[in-house]
């Protein structure tokens, strides 16, 4: 069964005065998809946002919600539903009557009014929570509550800024457990806006990496983890090792490179790479290995001298500054054969294919 885009997004740009915040966006979001817009602050994720909801009107391009045309339609006529950062719960009424406030205009009988909201509550499990207040609740509840008072309103699209920034790591880790269940049990349509990566790679089904109003790179959480199209989004998802280069020599298959501190090396062009571009080498952290000696059963090694070691839990970042170099390489262990002290002689070794060619 071919899965249907059930929003799409037409050369749509924003100013606001002579700022352009939003420059000639393009995008398609799937019908029951999880789908984030990740960014640093400022970049437009929560622009686009509201366009989508209807707070803000675009300068230029259009919005279609089910192949309709919506551009010109206010919030309330719109089949979305929006959760904001601060929740927005009002402190003077108490949770029923908060989740029944967008429903009051639609005409529903008492019954029919009170059923939605049990259903509203039990999404959320929250059941039994109709009489409380706002300062009866914790920040996990209120959240909660947000998310209840959106989807009883039984949008087609959920739109969510930032719910989770107000929480606390842990509770922020759980909920975001929760929230991807739900849509996964609703099977709606979520778009979701932060600009923590790691939320992002854990919830989504795909990504809209966004910079200056312009988006990057959209895919899957693993392709732009390992396959980053540029040298923003490379450094903008995890730790990375970039390292400049220049082109020596190419041909279809292959390219010879001259990297910083590595020397000449060859690589597949997979990137139809051509000699005028230029571009840098990338290394993940956990793609390289470190070692009293040199490993044979990798393509490269190179001697070092560990500079600092970081100990974070799950896993240890050791610095390593290459010979007869300024240069310094995050090496990411969960464990290591061999204990290293800073200051340690070591060998850092990797294999070809896991350099990634990174365009500027």
């Amino acid at each position: 069964m071919s899965i249907k885009n059930y929003i799409k997004i037409k050369n749509l740009s924003k100013s606001f005065g002579d700022v352009e915040v939003l420059k000639n966006i393009n995008l398609e979001v799937e019908e029951g998809e999880f789908f984030s817009l990740l960014g640093p602050s400022g970049c437009g994720k929560t622009t686009l946002l509201r366009i989508l909801a209807g707070f803000e009107y675009p300068s230029e391009g259009e919005v279609f919600f089910d192949d309709t045309n919506v551009t010109s339609l206010p919030p309330n006529l719109r089949p979305s539903n929006m959760v904001f950062q601060n929740y927005a719960i009002f402190p003077h009424i108490n949770v029923q009557r908060n989740i029944e406030f967008g429903l009051r205009k639609e005409n529903l009988s008492k019954d029919e009014m009170q059923q939605r909201v049990e259903n509203a509550l039990k999404m959320v499990q929250l059941e039994g929570y109709e009489n409380r207040y706002s300062n009866q609740l914790s920040g996990g509840q209120r959240q909660r509550i947000a998310l209840a008072r959106a989807l009883v309103k039984q949008p087609k699209v959920l739109l969510l800024d930032e719910p989770l920034g107000a929480l606390d790591k842990k509770l922020r880790e759980e909920m975001q457990i929760e929230l991807r269940n739900l849509q996964k049990s609703l099977g709606i349509t979520f778009i979701f806006v932060t600009h923590d990566q790691e939320e992002a790679m854990t919830m989504s089904d795909r990504i809209a990496v966004m910079d200056e109003g312009n988006i990057l790179q959209v895919s899957p959480p693993k392709e732009i983890y390992h396959n980053p199209k540029n040298k923003f989004v490379s450094q903008f998802i995890g730790n990375i090792n970039i390292l400049g280069a220049k082109i020596k020599s190419v041909s279809n298959e292959n390219l010879l490179i001259e990297v910083d501190c590595f020397g000449s090396i060859q690589l597949k062009n997979y990137q139809q790479i051509i000699e005028n571009d230029r571009i840098n080498i990338a290394i993940r952290p956990e793609e390289i290995t470190i070692s009293k000696i040199s490993d044979s059963n990798y393509d490269y090694n190179f001697q070092g001298n560990v500079k600092n070691i970081s100990f974070y839990g799950e896993s240890t970042y050791f610095y390593v500054q290459l010979n007869n170099s300024d240069k310094i390489l995050m090496v990411s262990k969960n464990e290591t054969k061999e204990p290293f002290s800073e200051n340690d002689n070591c060998f850092v070794n990797f294999s070809s294919n896991n350099l990634k060619i990174i365009k500027d």
